[in-house]
């Protein structure tokens, strides 16, 4: 009898570690102090818009966005594993969560990993064109590759497939593909969303790093890879052109020099079907896009950087260039504090701003007027868990 329920309980043992299973809870607050000058939200006595008017906020998210989420896994057996991710993003200055795009608006994804073969993962997840996060020196915060582009690097993506393979002798691949969900396969005005797809390549040694990203995102309305210039989003407060709809190339490289990591990349952002001069300020048909910067890893607590980055638009969209220092100092292996100075400087026809907003201007897009330039300062501190 003792034997039977030995033999019971070792029966047991092993379905409980087969089946084992964790669920993590992680998150991240940031908050700091920003000032920005040259914004073009004053007006005349005549009630054109001014430049100069400057603003002093507490904001949250500059240096990495605020968010927090849940993922689990689940051992399967033989190498494979049933996997989940859920999060969403929120304001440490408000408390407020992201509004429009539900509470997972970052991730909410379920799928299999095996050891062998790879990663497959269906649901939203952070867009492809986010893989330029690693080799942008400022890690895409608010003052970064972005700005440049108005935010055309750092969408979220629904209706979601993704694979990621292991590495491969240095090498590996990672793909998305992003149903529209409409009638028509690349869109048609009947969904939010319309197609969008990616591909990127990354070789990865001790010395350095490169990666070759291929994306692309369909205009809603009408399934094609270019924007109304007229027509703003609600959402998103953009007004069409490469910045919302088009296709991107992209080849990247980070190289390792003892405490100095020097990254740079090339973007060449374009539209198809865009025809005509646009009379909004910044409202190109293709755009192109590079940047340098080295970091220096000074003690194991000190980080500092400096970075520039230039983008050329067509369509007398103008050029524009951001010069950038800063650093964050570890507090601890969770907590840290962040610096950051940046300034753009606009030809005759650009507004490029520090934040990553649509071209317009006045008040609710903190752009400066075209020809003129932006400086601002960020202190904040960030915590995870």
């Amino acid at each position: 009898m003792k034997k039977a329920l030995l033999a019971a309980a070792l029966m047991s043992a092993g379905v409980v570690a087969h089946a084992q299973s964790s669920v993590t809870l992680y998150g991240r607050l940031d908050a700091g102090v920003a000032y920005m000058n040259g914004i073009g939200a004053g007006s005349d006595a005549l009630g054109r818009a001014t430049h100069g008017t400057s603003q002093v906020q507490l904001e949250s998210g500059y240096w990495g966005t605020s968010l927090w989420g849940m993922k689990g896994v689940e051992d399967l057996g033989a190498g494979n594993k049933a996997l989940f991710q859920l999060e969403g993003s929120f304001s440490t200055a408000t408390g407020q969560g992201p509004g429009g795009g539900g509470l997972f608006n970052r991730w909410a994804t379920v799928g299999m990993a095996n050891d062998n073969y790879g990663t497959l993962l269906l649901g939203r997840e952070l867009f492809i064109s986010n893989g330029i996060w690693d080799f942008d020196p400022f890690g895409q915060s608010n003052w970064s590759s972005a700005s440049m582009v108005r935010g055309r690097n750092w969408p979220q993506s629904s209706n979601n497939i993704s694979y990621q393979s292991p590495k491969f002798y240095g090498f590996d691949v990672y793909g998305q593909y992003s149903f529209s969900n409409a009638t028509s396969w690349n869109g048609n005005g009947t969904t939010s969303q319309g197609r969008e797809d990616g591909l990127q390549l990354t070789y990865t040694s001790s010395l350095f790093q490169i990666r070759g990203l291929y994306d692309e995102i369909r205009n809603p309305i009408n399934g094609r890879l270019n924007g109304d210039p007229t027509i703003t989003d609600a959402s998103t407060g953009q007004t069409g052109g490469p910045f919302t709809a088009s296709r991107e190339y992209t080849v990247m490289a980070n190289v390792f020099l003892g405490p100095f990591k020097v990254q740079g990349g090339y973007q060449a952002i374009r539209t198809s079907g865009m025809n005509g001069a646009f009379t909004l300020p910044g409202q190109p048909t293709t755009l192109d896009h590079e940047w340098g910067g080295v970091t220096w890893q000074a003690t194991p607590a000190a980080a500092l950087i400096a970075a520039v980055y230039h983008v050329n638009a067509n369509n007398g969209g103008g050029n524009a260039t951001l010069y950038t220092v800063g650093g964050s100092y570890n507090l601890s292996k969770r907590t840290l504090l962040d610096l950051q100075v940046a300034t753009v400087r606009n030809s005759k026809s650009a507004n490029f701003g520090l934040n990553a907003n649509g071209p317009g201007l006045g008040a609710d897009t903190g752009n400066p007027l075209p020809g003129h330039s932006q400086t601002g300062v960020y202190a904040g501190i960030q915590h995870s868990f």
